[in-house]
């Protein structure tokens, strides 16, 4: 089985518009699909492809309402199961640790040839780590410089996902990456390749491991919403900055234009392969499909996190990204700029000065009137 996940740095790039039709066309081949959506918090993929409000999703079988099989559920497309979310969970990165291997471990196990995980917007941890389920994943983005960087971003914060995935504790590597996080500043100016040219001085077998695993890691771009041809050269762009940064290599999976039919085919509750096939984006989804089953399937040697200190680390880092989770959705789909959101904690300082103010005079009253109400 090739698991696909499909990510996006931010929002409204088309990622669950791929996923869903991709899974379509994969299924039209005639190879057995299971598309899942794991956009939890804002899950729609079942309205994407015409299904009803299901009942049962990721949501039933997280609380133990619904066993895994249970939610696996055929749809109306030849070769086609579905696994709804479940739009009651706040956030995919609120998921615990152990949600989180429990679903890892039932997405390894589905029978199927193709897994496709229709992932959240944004860099949580649980977002990364389901990413990385594949050496093969996909990135949506478009051409405009938000979607281009915040793609490149999620690129970037996978590699060093994966890196710590690799750095044991207890390893020298594991020690000096520790050292650069507590400076944020430096982190983010190294190159990859010259950190770990550093880190294979100090601890060459952690080093090896890591390049192994980067030499393995061949996610592939999609450049959507193109107006005009010369907007695909922004996919080499991305391609270029992971080479020289991240010592990555970018595999691309195609183009696909803006196409007023996707609308059209949305209203009327229909995947645009569905309701035109013939039109420019249903051909574009094919090419990708087609491209998809001539790969070879490759996987990770990721081990799991058995050790219970490991898992108690895990659920702290998970449990704090959970905390800020809410101001990076708020910024990361533009509901919130940064300068609103600076004025929003400008605007609760001066409420929380406020009210202490008015609570250090409302003691001074009470205290006096306790006094007066003694002597009495």
């Amino acid at each position: 089985m090739q698991i696909i996940p499909v990510a996006s740095g931010k929002g409204g790039v088309g990622k669950s518009l791929l996923s869903a039709n991709l899974a379509i066309a994969l299924g039209k081949a005639g190879k057995k699909v299971v598309l899942a959506d794991l956009d939890l918090g804002a899950s729609n993929l079942h309205l994407v492809i015409g299904q009803m409000s299901p009942k049962k999703g990721i949501g039933t079988f997280l609380t133990g309402e619904s066993k895994f099989e249970d939610i696996i559920e055929k749809t109306e497309y030849e070769n086609v199961s579905f696994i709804a979310g479940d739009s009651e969970i706040p956030g995919l990165s609120s998921l615990k640790f152990a949600q989180k291997n429990s679903l890892i471990k039932h997405f390894q196990n589905v029978d199927a040839d193709y897994l496709i995980l229709d992932l959240g917007a944004g860099t949580h941890l649980t977002i990364l780590d389901l990413f990385l389920l594949s050496p093969q994943g996909i990135i949506v983005t478009a051409p405009t410089v938000t979607a281009t960087l915040n793609g490149y971003l999620f690129l970037k914060n996978a590699v060093f996902r994966l890196m710590a995935a690799t750095f044991k504790k207890g390893t020298k590597a594991n020690e000096y990456l520790a050292k650069l996080k507590n400076d944020s500043a430096s982190l983010q100016r190294l190159y990859i390749p010259k950190l770990i040219e550093t880190i294979s001085g100090i601890d060459p077998e952690s080093a090896e491991k890591f390049k192994n695993r980067i030499r393995k890691f061949h996610p592939r771009l999609i450049m959507n919403m193109i107006d005009e041809p010369k907007d695909a050269d922004k996919a080499q762009k991305i391609r270029r900055s992971c080479q020289q940064y991240l010592g990555l290599e970018v595999e691309s999976l195609g183009i696909m234009y803006r196409d007023t039919m996707q609308d059209k085919a949305l209203s009327s509750r229909l995947p645009v392969s569905v309701y035109k096939p013939n039109a420019v984006l249903s051909q574009a989804i094919f090419r990708i499909a087609e491209k998809i089953m001539q790969s070879e399937t490759i996987a990770f040697d990721l081990e799991s996190a058995d050790d219970s200190f490991d898992i108690a680390t895990e659920e702290a880092n998970d449990d704090f990204a959970s905390k800020m989770s809410f101001v990076e959705d708020l910024v990361g789909t533009g509901a919130l700029s940064v300068n609103e959101l600076a004025e929003v904690v400008k605007q609760q300082q001066y409420e929380i000065t406020t009210l202490k103010r008015e609570n250090t005079l409302l003691k001074s009253k009470i205290v006096k009137a306790a006094a007066l109400g003694f002597k009495v």
